[in-house]
Parts: structure tokens; sequence; C-alpha cells
């Protein structure tokens, strides 16, 4: 028994010392001293996705690094099958009428394909149009695992399942179509991209105007999924918004 009680008064004054010691070198003592972000790249990467960052164009150079791991070993897929997790126990929760006119909205680019292939061929650098056209016309961008299984739980629900992309009709529509069904997201009730008459115009304005005439036709939107806060902003955005992570753009 005394020594039992002498590994405890032992273990006592250790994490005293070791309290002392970091408080006294100013930091909290249940805190590691020194961190594991030194570039700010994890604390960059949460104004990211809580849209307190805006309008930046590439990643920053000390972070290329960084979302590269954070995209590609792990952490990524687990974060974007939490959300899917997230959403489909809210449709369930609040399932379909019956009558054909509940609706989820999913954005496409890195909601339901990934283009994290091409993104890391090119470093992470600023959004290129004519590169990024020759890229998504391949119709080679891999399905996301757990936003596949999402779109066939909606699916198997009863909800009416619309795709909404940024993505140039013409130029793009046939490869997309192609892309998606090649990925698993066969059956959706409408695919819908940026026509002639909204060039120029932003997601935000673009993606509104649909979802008013998706309204317009009847339909009850009740949730909307996108990778970007411009997916998911606006006019008729659905009763309950979800947005999926992505540190590699940003889309106005």
């Amino acid at each position: 028994m005394a020594a039992l009680d002498l590994r405890r008064w032992l273990m006592v004054l250790l994490v005293g010392l070791l309290a002392a010691f970091q408080v006294a070198d100013g930091a909290p003592w249940f805190w590691p001293p020194g961190g594991d972000d030194p570039d700010g790249c994890l604390s960059w990467r949460v104004m990211v996705e809580a849209n307190n960052a805006k309008f930046w164009r590439a990643v920053p150079a000390p972070c290329i690094g960084y979302v590269w791991a954070y995209m590609s070993w792990g952490q990524y897929g687990r974060d974007v099958s939490s959300a899917a997790d997230q959403i489909a126990a809210y449709a369930s929760q609040a399932p379909a009428a019956g009558d054909g006119l509940d609706a989820w909205v999913l954005d496409i680019d890195d909601t339901c394909l990934s283009n994290l292939p091409y993104y890391q061929a090119k470093q992470f650098g600023a959004y290129d149009p004519a590169a990024f056209k020759a890229w998504a016309s391949r119709g080679a961008c891999p399905g996301i695992p757990a936003m596949v299984r999402l779109f066939w739980a909606l699916k198997g629900g009863g909800f009416r399942v619309f795709l909404l992309s940024g993505r140039d009709e013409e130029a793009l529509g046939a490869s997309t179509a192609a892309n998606l069904a090649a990925a698993g997201f066969a059956g959706y009730d409408r695919l819908i991209l940026r026509s002639a008459g909204y060039r120029g115009q932003s997601s935000v304005v673009f993606k509104s105007a649909e979802r008013r005439r998706l309204a317009a036709e009847g339909y009850r939107i009740r949730g909307n999924v996108g990778d970007q806060w411009s997916d998911l902003q606006g006019d008729c955005a659905g009763d309950r918004v979800f947005k999926v992570p992505n540190p590699m753009y940003f889309v106005p």
C-alpha cells in the first residue's frame, strides 16, 4: 500500500511540475507547447470553411502541402462522410410527402464529382477556365463515395434530386452527363447547367434563378448541398443547407 501511495504522490508531483513549467513559459498547462500549425494553415482552412476568408484565388504557398495532405490522406474523406451522415439523418427526419414534389438540390463539382486530381496536378493554383474545361470535358472526375451513397439514400427516400452546376451547358453538358452516370449518379431528376444567358453572372445569381424556377414548378426544396457558400446562398436556398469541405478554391 505504501508503494502505491508513493507512486500516486510521484505522479501528482510530476503533473504539478509540468503545469508549473508550462504556465511559467506563458502557455496553459493543458495545451501542447509549440503547437503543430506553424504556418497557420489549419486556421486558414477553418476561415475558408466558415466563409470568413473570401475572394481568395489560390491556396497560400505555405499551405499547399497541408491542403494536399488534408485532401489525400483521409481526413477530407472522413469529413465528407460525416457531412453525408448528417444530411441523411436530417432527410430521414423530414421524409418526402409522397406527392413527388419534395426535392433536394446538389452541386456537382467537389460535391458529387471530385476535381482533386486536376488541382493536385496544378499545385492548387488559381482557377484557369480553359484548363478546367479541358479537364472536365474528359469526363474522368471520380465520384465522391459518401455523396454517391447519399444520392441513392435521397432517391430511396422518395425525394426528387436535381443536380445544379455552374458548368457551361454547351461545352460540358454531354461530358458531365456521361461522367455522372459513370460515377454512380444515375436517375437524377434533372441536370441543370449554366446556359448562355447566365455567362458572366455570379454563382449566387445563377443558382438562385434556377432554384426559383424549381419552386415556381411546385417543388419544395427540402435541402441543398454544396462545397461553396455561393451554392447555398440566395433565393430559395432550401429548408436546410449543408456545406461539404473544400479548401482547394473559392467560387463567388
